[in-house]
């Protein structure tokens, strides 16, 4: 016996089955709108398709409702592009529309999916895409020469980007030979030493756009050498020619703007880089005044001259002290001369007869001592008042006290 499932896990089984199936992905459904209703606060479409026998409910959330071109209403034939899903919920299996075009438009808009897929399988929208350069020279402009979005992309280069030059390669835009048009105006852009190609035109409907989904414009696109910027209609517009380029721009605007630097904006960067710069070099040069500072204190102290200086003014200082100490010294020894000249006078031959004295002297030496005398010897006597000359007679070792 099988397992017994509730409402809810059968309906999440169906819908996981319904979501696995490829085939049920990307469909395109014909049919006429029935039961149109708008929910007025969420803005999702809610509506049946019908054919001659059949009915499929279906759904368009708010985010792409509010892309449609047009009012749908019932009775209107359309065809409808989404996925096959299920609400759970009530357990119905709807269709969720991402597009939905008046059947007249289908069957182009088959032909385009089919373009895509195979320019995508090519690698046409997947190759690298460049930089557009930040300061260009020269700009190539694509588009119509009487057209508002060839006015827009000057007006806005000469204010944001005055330096950058902008030249015009006309071209058509819409209409049967317009492809072939934009084709000629590529090449002779991408010719023209520009840095810059911006490829461009005002909004319009899916026909009045349909030049720039032709695979011949694409091919151009990808094969240009300049960066390209894509900027074909209005920001809800899209074009292969904007899955080729290396830059989509919502806007002709837009495309100026991501083209050019705005040289207010650079004023301003500059303005703050001066001021940082000036104060990043006042702050290096007072930082190098105090190093360079630092070495002449330290060249000076190692100086030839300043130490030579410094030797000198030792030198005197150490003159002075020895000329004070020599004259102190001088003063002290003058004065000690005097006293030993005052001493050695006192005791001087003269000095001792004048007190009471004798001398004796022997052919002209003085008689120091009684054993340098020998009896008969003729002697003088010099005393206070003269001299008398006498003859030694007898001589006493020893005795002091006698004569």
């Amino acid at each position: 016996m099988s397992s017994i499932l509730s409402v809810s896990q059968i309906n999440t089984y169906i819908a996981l089955k319904l979501r696995g199936d490829q085939k049920l992905r990307g469909v395109a459904v014909k049919g006429e709108i029935s039961n149109l209703s708008q929910n007025p606060s969420s803005g999702h479409i809610f509506f049946s398709l019908r054919d001659g026998s059949s009915v499929i409910k279906a759904v368009m959330f708010s985010r792409q409702a509010e892309k449609l071109r047009f009012a749908p209403f019932d009775g209107m034939s359309v065809i409808a592009y989404g996925s096959i899903d299920v609400y759970e919920a009530g357990g119905i299996y709807q269709l969720v529309a991402t597009q939905l075009l008046p059947d007249g438009e289908g069957n182009a808009y088959l032909a385009l999916l089919k373009l895509k897929d195979k320019l995508e399988a090519l690698g046409v929208f997947s190759a690298p895409k460049r930089q557009i350069p930040r300061f260009p020279e020269k700009i190539a402009l694509v588009t119509s020469s009487g057209g508002a979005a060839a006015a827009d992309v000057l007006s806005i280069v000469a204010r944001r980007y005055p330096l950058a030059k902008v030249e015009l390669f006309p071209t058509l835009v819409q209409g049967a030979d317009a492809p072939q048009s934009i084709v000629k105006a590529i090449g002779l852009a991408d010719g023209s030493g520009a840095d810059t190609l911006i490829l461009t035109r005002g909004g319009g409907s899916s026909e009045d756009l349909s030049a720039f989904n032709a695979e011949a414009v694409v091919m151009a696109v990808y094969n240009c050498r300049t960066p390209v910027i894509s900027a074909v209609g209005h920001e809800i517009n899209w074009t292969l020619c904007d899955l080729a380029a290396d830059l989509r721009a919502p806007t002709p605007s837009g495309a100026a703007e991501l083209a050019t630097p705005d040289i207010a904006d650079m004023r301003r960067e500059l303005t703050s880089l001066r001021g940082m710069l000036y104060s990043c070099a006042s702050s290096k040069a007072a930082y190098f005044k105090d190093v360079l500072k630092r070495y002449e204190y330290a060249l000076a102290a190692f100086s030839v001259k300043e130490k030579l200086a410094s030797r000198q003014a030792e030198l005197r200082a150490l003159k002075e002290t020895v000329e004070r100490q020599s004259r102190h010294r001088l003063s002290l020894a003058n004065t000690e001369l005097s006293g030993l000249c005052g001493l050695l006078k006192s005791l001087g031959p003269q000095n001792v007869i004048s007190r009471g004295y004798a001398l004796i002297s022997r052919n002209g030496e003085l008689v120091t001592d009684a054993e340098y005398l020998s009896e008969g010897d003729n002697v003088k006597i010099l005393m206070r008042g003269g001299s008398a000359d006498a003859e030694v007679k007898n001589i006493n070792i020893g005795d002091n006290d006698e004569v």
